[in-house]
């Protein structure tokens, strides 16, 4: 739990500050989104992870809730292992999709409103322009499909939400692409990685600071909508991997296949480029190239 001690100087803050459940805390997002909290934010971020709060439990979230008293919630909670996701098709959907009903739902109840995010699985990739936020959603494996039924849930519902897609997200906490690389790029000295699925990486770092910024502006009240964020530019796994050895200063060399030399228990989609025009127009807000956001990660 993020907040402050109550003391003469800061007792009218905290009086007036929000309570902000952020679930999945053990993630990279929200791990990200704590390590950028300051003492200048006005309001109460309190992190569940989900041995502390079980978002599938609907009693639980109703009981925490009460408790709290929870104005908002960013819901980073999430089954985000795309294969796993085919295996476990009833846990994904008990996360992706059951849980964010249930989320839903107790937000109605207490009028409170929700952040939730998502993903760029929820298109099929099979165009080479980016995805505008109103575009048919066709998602190609379990996870997708969980992801979007979850998406459906808010929808449905009457309380102000955002749901934020993203793309190849990676930070310096968790697991993912970027760490992998540079661990193998230490054990071997060469590697392949495939050249035939494009999108752009969003830096967790970034998109934490995108969402508190929302936050502490209140710019989530009175919406109820979708947007996409990532970094700026495109590039494939190839293309990410090779600048990240490069940065890295590795000798290890970066080879180019194709997806077929992977098999693989769910076709991926092959383009999923996010178009972001409509979130830097509705926030005023500027969003750096991964190029950038990789050097500075």
């Amino acid at each position: 739990m993020y907040g402050y001690l109550i003391t003469k100087k800061n007792y009218i803050k905290v009086l007036y500050m929000k309570n902000i459940l952020i679930t999945g805390a053990s993630g990279q997002l929200a791990m990200e989104i704590h390590q950028e909290l300051n003492q200048s934010v006005t309001n109460n971020y309190i992190f569940t992870t989900r041995n502390e709060l079980d978002v599938t439990n609907i009693d639980k979230v109703n009981t925490f809730f009460k408790k709290h008293k929870i104005e908002l919630v960013i819901n980073c909670a999430a089954y985000t292992n795309v294969n796993g996701s085919e295996i476990d098709k009833e846990t994904a959907n008990a996360v992706n999709h059951l849980a964010v009903r249930n989320i839903a739902n107790i937000c109605t109840e207490h009028k409170s409103a929700c952040i939730h995010l998502s993903t760029d699985y929820v298109f099929s990739g099979d165009k080479n322009t980016p995805y505008t936020e109103t575009e048919a959603t066709s998602p190609l494996g379990a996870y997708g499909q969980t992801k979007l039924l979850g998406e459906s849930a808010l929808q449905h519902s009457d309380i102000d939400f955002l749901i934020l897609r993203t793309s190849w997200l990676y930070s310096a906490f968790g697991n993912n692409f970027v760490k992998n690389i540079l661990r193998i790029s230490k054990e071997r000295k060469e590697l392949k990685v495939v050249f035939d699925q494009v999108s752009t990486p969003t830096y967790a770092k970034d998109l934490a600071r995108f969402i508190i910024f929302v936050i502490e502006n209140k710019l989530y009240r009175g919406r109820q909508d979708v947007y996409h964020f990532s970094n700026e530019g495109v590039c494939s796994w190839y293309d990410f991997a090779t600048e990240i050895v490069a940065q890295a200063g590795s000798a290890c060399k970066v080879l180019p296949c194709r997806s077929s030399e992977f098999p693989s228990k769910v076709t991926r989609p092959p383009y999923s480029v996010l178009d972001k025009a409509k979130l830097k127009t509705d926030f005023a807000y500027e969003v750096r190239h991964w190029r950038e956001a990789l050097i500075n990660s």
